[in-house]
């Protein structure tokens, strides 16, 4: 599908849309031929846009409108949802996500390693060079229909992605990421039942968090997106913080001594952000009991790399030819 659309400049606008689907709908006694539609629209402009091809090859693709028997008709599914502008969009975002669901290319732009964490926003935010010029039309039509924000900030090249959408992003985006976040073929059952640990532990923490801050704060899952922030959870020490000042890694074991494998990323961020950054250890084996409490360890690149309670072994070296 993104393919086909490809080689289009304009894929489309909140107003395109809604004229072309409520002439239709208001018109539905008219016989409609492509031709009729193309005529619609001749020697027009709508929001700097003369060509809209690409826009209604994307309206077949998503099912918005129909050919039957050579004539266009509207998707009559859709009409409902046709009384605003507002109304349109929304149902035209979803049905575009649920439309891209299957295709491949869609998760080379959203995949974990383009998305990132804006804490000052506490949105989801995507870098805008995702897109390439490959997809630059897909990405200016989700600028339009206000999935995608560009980031006040001109130095920060990256869009926050639309609240209002993060919805359809966590049913249709979020089940993919994670599957191919487990990776190579090889390690699929060890990645499996590490991510199954992983993300039983992360569950736990943001339940944890949310009755120690009494229910009232927003707590930030930052690791069902991203993989390389160092941390998995935004919290807040106490429920005055107007913004994220406690940043959670998640490490679970199983045994009588808590243990966890650290990495270069966690511990550069974890001294980055010193007393900001905090580490909870969950005993897996004890995650179910009532009332359980988990190792919570404040700036740990202190409390633990000095401390000599802890044992520390490296696991493994980077070897790299310099020769």
């Amino acid at each position: 599908m993104l393919k086909d659309l490809r080689k289009f400049d304009n894929l489309g606008t909140p107003n395109f849309f809604f004229e072309l689907l409520t002439t239709l709908k208001d018109s539905e006694k008219q016989k409609w031929r492509i031709g009729d539609i193309n005529q619609l629209f001749f020697n027009r402009v709508i929001d700097n846009h003369s060509v809209f091809e690409g826009c209604i090859l994307l309206a077949f693709r998503i099912n918005l409108i129909i050919e039957v028997n050579g004539n266009i008709e509207l998707d009559q599914k859709f009409e409902n949802y046709l009384n605003s502008k507002n109304q349109m969009n929304d149902k035209f975002v979803e049905r575009l996500f649920l439309s891209l669901e299957s295709v491949n290319e869609i998760y080379e732009i959203f995949s974990s390693e383009n998305f990132s964490q804006d804490i000052v926003y506490q949105s989801l935010q995507l870098k805008s060079s995702a897109f390439g010029f490959k997809y630059s039309n897909l990405k200016q039509l989700l600028i339009d229909f206000n999935v995608l924000k560009v980031h006040p900030t001109n130095e920060i090249n990256n869009l926050i992605i639309n609240t209002r959408y993060k919805k359809i992003f966590d049913k249709v985006i979020l089940p993919q990421i994670k599957k191919r976040k487990i990776g190579i073929e090889e390690f699929k059952k060890l990645m499996e039942q590490q991510q199954i640990y992983g993300e039983e532990a992360e569950k736990f923490v943001l339940k944890y968090e949310h009755n120690r801050l009494n229910g009232v704060k927003e707590i930030q899952w930052i690791a069902e997106y991203i993989v390389n922030a160092g941390y998995d959870i935004a919290s807040f020490n106490t429920v005055q913080d107007e913004k994220p000042t406690r940043f959670i890694e998640v490490k679970s074991y199983e045994g009588e001594s808590p243990y966890f494998f650290w990495s270069r990323n966690e511990m550069e961020v974890a001294k980055r952000k010193l007393t900001e950054y905090w580490l909870y250890l969950i005993n897996r084996k004890k995650i179910n009991q009532e009332d359980y409490e988990p190792l919570c360890i404040q700036n740990p690149s202190v409390e633990i790399l000095k401390n000599a309670q802890w044992d520390k072994s490296i696991d493994k070296y980077k070897i790299m030819f310099n020769g």
